[in-house]
């Protein structure tokens, strides 16, 4: 199976989950069918972080332009930081972009699905920190919807860890050693 195939099947149960998990914590629906596009803005997540931890976050700028959803998105991740989440479980405030205006090539195309991977990916480690919250009483997450996403994604790292140390040391008798001492630096694919 190609890896967009993959990627579609893998990503689409995540995508159902997160989504319901976000409008049951919130109360608020997505209002579109396009997750980027329900997202892009940041209002939705930081409403998320906000049940999650009352009070994290002081002000959302409701304006509709892009820097205001940037604002948003980045007073997003800076809030999940303060939960306790590390940098390299966080997507980036780009990955939320709207990619679509411009020039359509297969690399933009695949770079957005990678992007919304990424924000889905940082959803799934925030519904975890709830979990794992003696005082989190909201809905349940269902860890299991991101199995398919997350075994992907590791196995994508995996082989590239292996590649980049093939490269780097091509005639090393260990590389699996070297494998697992690059993983860390390896954190976008």
């Amino acid at each position: 199976m190609e890896w967009r195939q993959q990627t579609s099947i893998s990503c689409a149960d995540a995508f159902r989950e997160a989504q319901r998990w976000i409008e049951e914590v919130t109360g608020k629906q997505f209002g579109c069918n396009d997750f980027r596009a329900a997202l892009e803005n940041g209002v939705l997540l930081c409403n998320l972080i906000n049940q999650l931890k009352p009070g994290i976050i002081k002000r959302v700028n409701r304006l509709s332009t892009p820097i205001a959803g940037l604002d948003n998105i980045n007073v997003f991740l800076k809030a999940c930081g303060k939960l306790g989440l590390n940098e390299s479980q966080l997507f980036h405030p780009g990955d939320l972009q709207d990619l679509s205006t411009r020039v359509t090539l297969r690399y933009c195309r695949s770079a957005s699905s990678r992007a919304i991977m990424y924000v889905l990916i940082t959803i799934y480690w925030l519904g975890r920190k709830a979990h794992l919250d003696s005082l989190y009483t909201g809905p349940e997450f269902n860890f299991k919807a991101f199995e398919g996403l997350l075994g992907l994604a590791l196995s994508k790292v995996s082989y590239s860890s292996r590649l980049f140390s093939q490269l780097l040391f091509p005639f090393s008798a260990c590389n699996y050693c070297v494998s697992t001492l690059t993983l860390p630096f390896i954190s976008r694919l």
